[in-house]
């Protein structure tokens, strides 16, 4: 019952969240420099017509009346048209989105994959050879920027080795379309498709390697710091005692407690990377929502700037409610200081 009332708690935060991200974000892209009609239209473009098209957008409307009629579409789902392709926002969200939780998700597997198993070799072997390399990938892999090490990826394995496609999510000849859930992987998983699958983890591997070195390194080094603190514990040492062998110590009694750190930091990891792979996307030419915002602030495409936002912080909201739940179940003292907080 006292979870219930924390997670009810939350999602009333998370609403609040996203009103006040909505005016933030509606107030930033009216105060962005630059005229978007004009933009849109290009500079011979007469004023008659620059004005026709503030005037078919509201742009012409006081603010007050832009902003209820943003809210207005927001809750119905309609995120307006795009003053770049002159389409719904809705439906170049839907064709970019795939692509970049594709990437996002592969990314998160990876930091998964690594980054625990690195960070519990780290702490078992704590100030030890081991413990000393890992420690320095990690910081390696934090400070290098990622797109940084997506040209030089792209330099070694596709110019050089010749192993890897470095653009794309498929290559150009290939006849597979993602129609069901527009994830590559998925999609061709579903549908029986091992060429497709094969293809498209070729094309996934290096973008999402790119983009998971500072956050393998971010989990590598706060396992390793969640683990030392639990091994510090007087059941842990008390096992130590009684002669319990290790491996059954660190992955029995210590990794359970010691998870919730990095688990919250992949959720939050999550959330956040599927605004900002746009460095990533860029260098690869993946077609992901990330670079297409981008492109939209370039050319202050307001309605497509507000609903990349506001798609973002839905996702960073649902990845906070989500790693609370998961933290309930790992750790049950937060479920009796939700329900009290």
């Amino acid at each position: 019952m006292e979870f219930l009332y924390f997670l009810i708690r939350r999602l009333l935060w998370s609403l609040l969240v996203l009103f006040g991200l909505s005016i933030v974000i509606f107030v930033i892209a009216r105060v962005m420099p630059g005229d978007p009609a004009r933009l849109a239209l290009g500079p011979r473009a007469s004023q008659e017509q620059v004005d026709d098209l503030k005037a078919n957008m509201g742009l012409d409307k006081p603010l007050v009346e832009q902003y209820q009629h943003f809210i207005v579409g927001l809750s119905r789902g309609d995120l307006g048209l795009s003053f770049l392709t002159k389409r719904p926002v809705n439906d170049d969200i839907a064709e970019t989105f795939a692509a970049t939780l594709e990437l996002v998700l592969a990314t998160i597997s990876i930091a998964f994959l690594l980054g625990i198993p690195l960070g519990v070799v780290a702490a078992a072997k704590k100030d030890g050879g081991a413990d000393n390399l890992v420690r320095f990938g990690a910081i390696l892999g934090a400070v290098t920027p990622s797109f940084l090490l997506a040209l030089l990826l792209q330099v070694l394995a596709g110019y050089e080795l010749h192993v890897l496609p470095t653009t794309g999510r498929l290559s150009p000849d290939f006849p597979f379309h993602p129609d069901i859930t527009g994830l590559v992987t998925i999609d061709a998983l579903l549908k029986g498709n091992p060429a497709a699958l094969i293809d498209g983890l070729k094309h996934l591997l290096l973008p999402s390697l790119a983009l998971s070195a500072a956050t393998v390194g971010q989990i590598a080094r706060i396992t390793r710091s969640s683990m030392i603190d639990v091994a510090k514990q007087d059941y842990i040492e008390a096992g130590r005692a009684f002669g319990i062998p290790d491996h059954v110590r660190i992955f029995k009694y210590m990794l359970r407690p010691a998870f919730v750190p990095p688990m919250t930091i992949l959720g939050l990891e999550f959330a956040s990377l599927l605004g900002n792979a746009f460095v990533v996307e860029l260098v690869f030419a993946w077609p992901g929502m990330a670079s297409y915002g981008v492109r939209s602030i370039l050319q202050k495409d307001l309605n497509a700037v507000m609903g990349v936002v506001m798609i973002s912080g839905l996702f960073f909201v649902v990845a906070n409610l989500v790693i609370d739940v998961l933290v309930g179940f790992v750790d049950p003292r937060v479920r009796i200081q939700g329900g009290q907080g």
